[in-house]
């Protein structure tokens, strides 16, 4: 009766069979000396109730008595050890299940590897899994996760082929697990045919690993022909596909298919509403953020979900949102800290950030490599010369984190602020690590701004013998070659270009009105109110030369003709939005653009004069820098 009645209990876990569980019980307790059965109730007592200390002294006793338990008891005492995270305690079981020379059932070794692999002990795992003398698909799966998670992709690779050969085929949670490891396309492309041969094609989790391989390889076309092969009946499917083309920069495809979603009758978790608020970040879609925000409010203050608000919310350009999330949020990590302060300098408030650095100390959680580069870039925003020299030289020591490409680069972007040229491209030189295409355009754009040429020559190059069809550096290039008289220099770089076939990407800038996204391009007249914004443009840029504005044709190609580089510069795209800001919104909405291309001189200067003469505030993303233009001043400093 005792025994049956532990079995009961047992039986509960779906995953075991009643009937399997009771045979197991049953042919091991004929194999009990006699005499031991109080031992035995004393050792079963403790490890169903969890009681780690008892459970071990127990064992031991019953070492010295050459006594042993059923396989379900020992289970339960090795669960104990791993919620417990005793792993001293979880080696001394496997001790004593392999002494004597005995060896356990097979299911019993399973979760002793299990346990291993759990603890990351992958030395112990394999020696044990290499002792099997009968291995399951259970246990294939198990050592072949564990190199997947441990990021040894070969091994991982290895041993379904060993698998295969020896005759065990894979189960959806065997290749659920080694799509992870692909680290090729063609390794990818082999899995999925074996999958489409064993017949696991339609499995819900071998599915969404499918998805989110493709993805991560940017192969999204593939993803989504995974994704349309069945109908989807299951809300993770769904997540891998939306979180796919989320992670791709693909923000319209992954709110169309969460649309579709929706539709379906499928309710968002947490890990679409992530997905989603990474779409409105890559896209600075701010409404529709805070739609999604009161959606969050349901999954009662998910630290992730929180997170993803706070990014969202500082990418948008909205800080005040982003302060309200993160001083109402009860539980704050290193990620909560390290986005608002890297968030808030980003968008312009230096002192602000640094001051939250200060508190994020003084909480005691310790900053990671991306606060530092918060840190530094506040200090570079700001011109704070002495505080980021000091946390760049002292960050190894005080936080133990190594200098990175982008730490470099923001202390490069502080001395290029400060006109320390030569020191700028002295430190380039010495970087421990190679410096890459985003450093050398750094020191570029300081060359531009303190009109060094011939630095500015030589970092040009440097950019284009990393990424030879950067068409902005060419054009900059050109224009620097124009502005010394060099025209040799400018007919070279022009042939280079007509050689390569570089033309210089269009100028996208989008604008969210109402909930739907307005996108302007300059020569692109598809917009049905084209004619009615360039008409007020056209006025607006009249007035605003009443006060002085003078278009600075700097940054359009200097071989142009004088009427077509203003020409070239008045519809510029950013320009466009603006004015459809203007005539769209009310005055008390802040004019919130996205841009694909960095803002120009003349546009940064007209969005100035825009402020200060309508008084209405201004927020412009580009790739390089957040501007928030008020009152006549960018957040920038007029450095960028």
């Amino acid at each position: 009766m005792r025994t049956i009645a532990k079995l009961k209990t047992v039986a509960s876990s779906p995953s075991l069979s009643l009937s399997w569980a009771y045979s197991v019980a049953a042919i091991e307790a004929r194999n009990v000396p006699a005499g031991s059965s109080s031992l035995l109730d004393e050792f079963t007592k403790f490890c169903y109730q969890r009681d780690l200390p008892r459970a071990m002294k127990a064992m031991d006793a019953m070492q010295r008595h050459g006594i042993r338990a059923d396989s379900i008891t020992y289970s339960e005492l090795i669960k104990c050890c791993l919620a417990r995270g005793a792993f001293k305690e979880g080696k001394l079981v496997h001790e004593h299940l392999f002494s004597n020379g005995h060896q356990p059932k097979t299911f019993l070794t399973n979760i002793l590897l299990n346990m291993f692999v759990k603890f990351n002990l992958l030395d112990e795992a394999q020696a044990l899994f290499d002792r099997m003398p009968e291995r399951n698909v259970v246990s294939w799966t198990t050592i072949i996760s564990a190199y997947t998670n441990a990021k040894l992709n070969d091994r991982a690779l290895e041993f379904l082929l060993l698998m295969l050969r020896q005759g065990v085929m894979p189960n959806m949670f065997t290749y659920s697990s080694v799509l992870r490891a692909c680290d090729g396309l063609s390794i990818l492309k082999q899995l999925h045919s074996s999958i489409i041969k064993a017949g696991l094609e339609s499995d819900v989790f071998v599915r969404s690993a499918l998805i989110d391989v493709y993805s991560k390889f940017g192969e999204l076309q593939d993803a989504l022909g995974v994704f349309n092969e069945l109908v989807t009946g299951d809300l993770v499917v769904w997540n891998s596909i939306i979180g796919g083309f989320a992670q791709n920069s693909d923000g319209d495809e992954a709110l169309n298919l969460y649309k579709s979603m929706k539709k379906a009758g499928f309710p968002p978790d947490q890990s679409t509403l992530t997905s989603v608020l990474r779409a409105c970040t890559g896209l600075a879609l701010l409404e529709l953020g805070r739609q999604v925000h009161v959606h969050i409010l349901k999954f009662d203050r998910d630290l992730i979900l929180n997170n993803a608000l706070l990014d969202m919310y500082c990418k948008c350009g909205s800080t005040e949102d982003a302060n309200f999330v993160f001083t109402t949020m009860l539980e704050k990590d290193v990620i909560s800290w390290s986005t608002m302060i890297a968030g808030i300098a980003q968008n312009g408030f230096s002192r602000e950030a640094l001051g939250l650095f200060q508190s994020m100390k003084d909480s005691g959680v310790k900053p990671n490599y991306i606060t530092i580069l918060g840190v530094l870039f506040a200090c570079s925003h700001a011109g704070l010369m002495e505080d980021g020299w000091y946390y760049f030289k002292s960050m190894k020591k005080l936080f133990g984190i190594d200098p990175g490409r982008e730490h470099y680069g923001c202390i490069i972007d502080l001395l290029g602020r400060a006109g320390k040229l030569d020191q700028a491209a002295n430190l380039i030189h010495e970087m421990e690590c190679e410096p890459d295409a985003v450093t050398w355009r750094t020191l570029l754009g300081a060359c531009r701004v303190h009109r060094n040429v011939d630095l500015a020559i030589h970092a040009a190059k440097q950019i284009l013998k990393l990424d030879p069809e950067d068409a902005g550096t060419y054009i900059l290039l050109s224009n620097i070659y124009a502005n010394s008289q060099s025209w040799d220099g400018v007919a070279e770089v022009r042939r280079t270009m007509k050689d390569r076939g570089i033309k210089k990407e269009p100028g996208c800038s989008w604008i969210e009105v109402n909930k739907r996204i307005h996108a302007f391009i300059l020569g692109d007249n598809s917009h049905p109110q084209i004619d009615e914004i360039n008409r007020q443009l056209n006025q607006l840029i009249h007035r605003l030369m009443g006060v002085g504005y003078v278009p600075d044709t700097n940054f359009v190609l200097q071989d142009l003709e004088g009427e077509q580089r203003e020409d070239s510069l008045r519809y510029h795209s950013e320009k466009l939005a603006i004015v459809y800001g203007m005539m769209s919104l009310s005055m008390a909405k802040t004019i919130r653009i996205r841009k694909n291309i960095r803002i120009c001189g003349d546009c940064h200067i007209f969005a100035k004069l825009v402020t200060k003469m309508e008084q209405r505030p201004i927020v412009i993303r580009d790739p390089i820098r957040y501007h928030h233009f008020r009152d006549g001043v960018c957040s920038c400093g007029d450095y960028w």
